[in-house]
């Protein structure tokens, strides 16, 4: 294994239905990794020898169940170094532009029973009022169908809710580089962050950290919502103390645009929320946009989530009350 059939095994997994080369060599793009069609074969069938992958006829490939072990159990170093490249590639892969509000965002895609649809929507329906989300655009589709490169399991309903590291793509476009530092749960008093109860760092972490603390039932959002003091997702990221002032300026055009929640600026080189910055950074705290999702699963409901999981259209997005009301009235 390396991090090329690796990576070809996270594309596949994405995917109930056979994916062919070309198509495989383009989403590697989204990685970093720039291989020729004919490269990208040569590795499949490397793949196809350990038995990981399966050929479908012309339709291309599929994942197998040793495949997807060693992608949940083995490889450990190539994971960690995974997510946070992710984080990068996408932020550069995301083009939406504020002022015609068209462009790629990223989407984090969750699944929950079809059967608890009803019950999932209506707890979620208070974080989408409140200031917890990064926007109130969403996408639901049913099983069977897609959002973006995901096809929903049947029996399930999906949602696309708008990831924070949409965040990174908007600022890189405007010359504003981020880092991305920690996921975390800040504890919220009277409407206001506190402090972090939990961080896990993005480069020592081989599985999205906003995912960890959700099935660890580690937040408290609906409280936050209902009582104003719970316990949120947010994350922490840095950016040049130069850009400082561009960043709050940028900020302030987002909001009306749709991409909200809340983002707050630390001082130069002085630690937000007791977590320390690097020299000439500025810290920067951004809500998480799985905030919906940690509700319905607080609240017993099962759900499966993947964080950053596709670029997707802004502009194909609704608010949520009608994307509810679309589904609802199918």
């Amino acid at each position: 294994m390396n991090k090329i059939m690796f990576t070809i095994l996270r594309i596949l997994d994405k995917y109930q239905d056979p994916v062919g080369s070309t198509e495989l060599a383009k989403e590697l793009l989204s990685y970093g990794i720039d291989l020729s069609e004919r490269t990208v074969r040569y590795y499949l069938k490397l793949l196809d020898e350990r038995h990981m992958t399966q050929v479908q006829g012309k339709r291309g490939r599929v994942i197998t169940e040793l495949g997807r072990d060693e992608l949940n159990h083995a490889f450990v170093s190539e994971r960690v170094n995974f997510i946070i490249s992710k984080i990068d590639s996408l932020a550069y892969l995301t083009d939406f532009n504020l002022d015609t509000l068209k462009g790629n965002i990223i989407l984090n895609i969750s699944f929950f029973p079809e059967k608890k649809a009803k019950d999932a929507l209506k707890i979620m329906a208070g974080v989408f009022s409140s200031r917890y989300v990064m926007s109130n655009r969403i996408k639901i589709a049913k099983g069977g169908e897609r959002i973006g490169d995901i096809v929903v399991p049947e029996g399930c309903l999906g949602i696309g809710t708008i990831c924070s590291i949409t965040l990174n793509g908007i600022f890189l476009k405007a010359g504003i580089p981020v880092t991305s530092r920690y996921g975390g749960v800040i504890e919220i008093i009277e409407g206001k962050p506190t402090r972090f109860t939990s961080l896990i760092s993005y480069e020592g972490s081989s599985i999205d950290p906003l995912e960890i603390f959700i099935k660890s039932r580690m937040t408290d959002v609906t409280r936050a919502v209902k009582a104003s003091s719970g316990k949120i997702l947010a994350s922490f990221r840095e950016i040049p103390i130069v850009s400082l002032n561009e960043a709050e300026a940028l900020t302030k055009k987002m909001s009306p645009k749709g991409i909200d929640g809340i983002i707050i600026f630390g001082k130069p080189n002085q630690p937000l929320l007791d977590v320390p910055v690097g020299v000439d950074k500025v810290g920067m705290i951004v809500v998480g946009g799985l905030n919906p999702i940690a509700a319905v699963e607080e609240s017993g409901i099962f759900t499966d989530s993947m964080a950053m999981s596709t670029l997707f259209e802004f502009s194909r997005l609704q608010s949520f009350n009608e994307a509810v009301s679309s589904f609802l009235f199918q």
